[in-house]
């Protein structure tokens, strides 16, 4: 039987934070789907499903009641009241899943992500991703034709407060070509996935080779 120690790794929590309009669906939808030990976190909420939505693909959809049940047991890493609409991002699943060397993908807003941060800690790596300018952001706000022009300046403001507060992340991409930030935001997840931290076999590993005879 070999006596090599088992290469358990911890997984990590991964925030990724941008303004609308920067193209971080894309980016993150891309990771998620190029890495099977990456898993998108699936928030609890209280809205109804939108068509071809599924609960436990897209979200886990829940009562009012359910949702202040949870809270009340402190079952969420972060939750928000969005639009009379309550979200949050259950806490069992997600340290589950980093006890088992799995990763957790986040895309979440600027106030999400801090409050993970928060109660995560050493597991958390927080990404934000900027806009090449905020002209281009607004001319890809407009282009999709989602939102009304009141809502697109609230957005260009909030982008403003968030860019301001770029030192909190411990990564910033640029998104001004999408092939190069998909690429960093890669390179980014690698790299932290191989942090010593994360690996504690490396020690033993380690051990065993200063004891070999050469």
């Amino acid at each position: 039987m070999s006596n090599k120690p088992a290469h358990k790794t911890r997984g990590l929590l991964l925030m990724v934070v941008a303004p609308s309009g920067v193209g971080k669906t894309s980016l993150t939808r891309r990771l998620v789907a190029d890495h099977n030990d990456l898993h998108l976190s699936i928030s609890a909420t209280t809205r109804d499903p939108r068509p071809g939505e599924h609960d436990g693909r897209d979200y886990h959809f829940v009562s009012q009641e359910q949702f202040a049940l949870m809270k009340l047991k402190d079952e969420f890493l972060e939750s928000a009241e969005v639009y009379g609409n309550h979200y949050g991002s259950p806490r069992g699943p997600i340290m589950e899943a980093l006890e088992r060397g799995e990763s957790v993908l986040f895309d979440i807003d600027f106030q999400g992500a801090m409050k993970v941060h928060k109660q995560a800690g050493a597991d958390s790596v927080l990404v934000y991703i900027l806009p090449p300018s905020l002209a281009e952001m607004s001319r890809r706000l407009h282009a999709r034709s989602q939102d009304s022009e009141a809502v697109i300046h609230q957005r260009l403001a909030r982008a403003k407060d968030e860019v301001a507060a770029w030192e909190q992340f411990d990564y910033v991409i640029l998104n001004d070509d999408f092939d190069r930030a998909y690429s960093d935001l890669a390179h980014i997840y690698h790299a932290e996935r191989q942090k010593r931290a994360r690996n504690p076999w490396i020690g033993d590993l380690v051990q065993d080779l200063l004891k070999e005879e050469i």
